[in-house]
């Protein structure tokens, strides 16, 4: 298989499947770097026999970042938590190992490097997410400038963990949990990030240097995002405001779970709109025409109505 050996650092995530299958489909050769290579596997059948390889790596680590970029004609970062646990913190992923790729991709002669970074990324944010994700930025820019960073809003998608999860809550529980109800989002389709990571690693692209705000066609409250996803997936429930103080509550217990639904971190970000910036460059700058949500979401929600796929929703 020709073309350029792109190493994709989390091609086994959300948002790394279909980047993955978009260089893919452009004839690139793919490494898929991640710390368990044998849960990426289901990438292999994305390409042609021998196109996508699967590679071990920890992004806290010079020597397995070195080796997972080795000959690499271009590199893409999507690293992210939305929660710390153990060893795998906010400051030491998202903003020092994203740092270390860039370092290390530059040493070795990377040609173009596409680090994924989120609205909100502010060195001066409440939340550690978000300053981590400023951190990310800075080192990056230091030791990569050229290289091209994309701030999606809210991704969604099939495998998302956004709508999934609220769906599956309103099928068990009797209400829906309302924080924040008023705070702004844009969210932006899966498969249009995917096709800026692209668009960024075209030869010559002006995307060199360049940072991008992604998000849909129209932005939505938090609590118009729930009543969109409960009529998609025809069930009614009722949104029942939790108090600030409440909720910080909770967050201070929910935190301690395996996968926890709500932290104190995640209640910060909350509170702050996820909008483009007026004065961003966009999707539409990369040549991308933003897919509307309401396209898409109620062809992965199905599944979740009472009567599954043969149930259809009123129009919108």
């Amino acid at each position: 298989m020709e073309g350029r050996l792109v190493t994709v650092f989390g091609g086994s995530g959300f948002l790394g499947r279909y980047v993955v299958q978009r260089l893919a489909d452009r004839g690139d050769r793919i490494r898929s770097a991640g710390r368990r290579p044998q849960e990426a596997l289901f990438l292999k059948p994305l390409g042609e026999v021998g196109q996508i390889h699967t590679v071990q790596a920890n992004i806290r680590d010079d020597a397995s970042v070195e080796r997972a970029i080795a000959d690499a004609d271009a590199v893409v970062n999507l690293v992210g938590i939305l929660a710390e646990t153990g060893k795998q913190k906010f400051a030491a992923l998202q903003g020092e190992g994203a740092g270390r790729i860039a370092r290390l991709a530059k040493q070795h002669g990377v040609k173009a490097l596409v680090q994924m970074s989120a609205i909100g990324a502010d060195a001066d944010s409440p939340a550690a997410y978000a300053r981590s994700k400023a951190r990310g930025e800075a080192l990056v820019r230091e030791h990569f400038p050229e290289a091209t960073i994309l701030r999606p809003s809210i991704v969604f998608g099939p495998e998302d963990d956004f709508f999934n999860r609220f769906a599956k809550m309103a099928r068990m529980a009797p209400a829906l949990p309302l924080i924040s109800g008023q705070s702004r989002f844009q969210p932006v389709y899966v498969g249009d990030v995917a096709d800026a990571v692209r668009a960024a690693l075209e030869p010559d692209s002006p995307a060199r240097g360049k940072t991008y705000e992604l998000g849909g066609p129209r932005t939505y409250t938090f609590e118009e995002l729930l009543k969109l996803m409960l009529k998609e997936i025809m069930i009614k429930r009722p949104l029942v405001s939790i108090p600030m103080p409440i909720a910080k509550l909770q967050a201070q217990v929910l935190q301690f779970l395996p996968n926890p639904p709500l932290t104190p971190d995640q209640l910060k970000m909350l509170a702050r709109d996820n909008v483009v910036a007026d004065d961003a460059a966009t999707l539409e700058d990369l040549g991308i025409t933003p897919t509307p949500l309401e396209a898409i979401l109620g062809e992965y929600l199905e599944h979740y109505r009472p009567r599954g796929q043969f149930a259809k929703p009123s129009a919108h």
